[in-house]
């Protein structure tokens, strides 16, 4: 099992969405998290991308601490990935500096 913790960005781009059942898919997915499933998950440059297959290709990025600390860093989708991916890669470097 993980303890699963969620930063303020991917707080606000779930909440963001207007796709309510999409909400519902990504907060299954958080659920699955907590209990060690971790899915369909894609790992690069120290994070790791879950991808949910609804809409436009959901995407949510996550920085393991430890073995029992999932942080959830940011969401978004496959038209905004990269843009995504570098946000996330900025977080984590925030967290490992002690800046977050």
């Amino acid at each position: 099992m993980f303890i699963v913790k969620k930063t303020l960005y991917f707080t606000e781009w779930l909440d963001s969405l207007k796709d309510r059942q999409a909400q519902k898919k990504v907060a299954a997915r958080i659920f699955r998290l907590e209990y060690g499933l971790l899915g369909d998950v894609k790992y690069f440059r120290g994070i790791g991308e879950l991808k949910i297959n609804h809409g436009p290709g959901y995407r949510v990025y996550f920085f393991k601490q430890g073995k029992e600390i999932i942080l959830l860093l940011n969401g978004g989708d496959k038209s905004t990935q990269q843009k995504d991916i570098e946000k996330a890669l900025q977080l984590v470097k925030e967290i490992k500096n002690g800046n977050y």
